[in-house]
């Protein structure tokens, strides 16, 4: 069975974005850049692949699973799906632009629980801090990008009301930066 991983880049205080939903708090160096997509090729949107040299197959996920303010930055640029490369499901009420890799979902728990019987490689929940509170009884994992940064406020890494089942640290490892990558499993 495949498992829903959020794998996310999150403060020291627990927010996975500023107040504005903005992600320009999380410096992104080409150290820190290179050594998350060595290990998560997969998560390197395909517009930036060959100017940073990313070539690795996916490791992790052929899925991504994530809601509408998510996926908004690729809208904006004029993508239809920044990873072409996956099996992309976007939690929505709006329409979206026409592409044979993007899925409009409604209901994201039915989705994920039926894409969890499916084979195939674990499934990334990409965010926002609101799905992953609708998702909360499904995350299987936790594969958190802590940056050494404080914002006080913003879009928290679960959604108001929601909480997380019971974890265990599977692994962490330092990266460049002073970002720390932290595994975790349900307990």
């Amino acid at each position: 069975m495949r498992s829903l991983v959020y794998y996310v880049a999150v403060t020291l205080d627990g927010f996975i974005a500023d107040t504005d939903g903005g992600a320009d708090v999380f410096v992104q160096t080409p150290e820190l850049l290179g050594a998350l997509f060595e290990d998560y090729p997969e998560t390197c949107p395909a517009h930036v692949r060959d100017l940073l040299g990313v070539t690795g197959e996916a490791r992790h996920f052929d899925t991504v699973v994530m809601g509408a303010n998510t996926h908004q930055p690729a809208l904006d640029a004029g993508l239809t799906s920044a990873y072409p490369h996956l099996a992309q499901y976007v939690v929505t009420h709006r329409a979206l632009p026409d592409d044979p890799t993007v899925t409009a979902v409604v209901d994201p728990v039915a989705t994920v629980r039926e894409l969890k019987q499916q084979d195939g490689l674990d499934l990334w929940l990409c965010g926002g801090g609101d799905l992953a509170a609708q998702l909360a009884d499904e995350i299987d994992e936790l594969h958190l990008k802590v940056s050494p940064v404080v914002l006080g406020a913003g879009v928290p890494l679960v959604g108001r009301g929601a909480s997380l089942p019971p974890m265990e640290l599977a692994g962490s490892q330092q990266l460049p930066g002073g970002v720390l990558l932290n595994r975790y499993v349900r307990a």
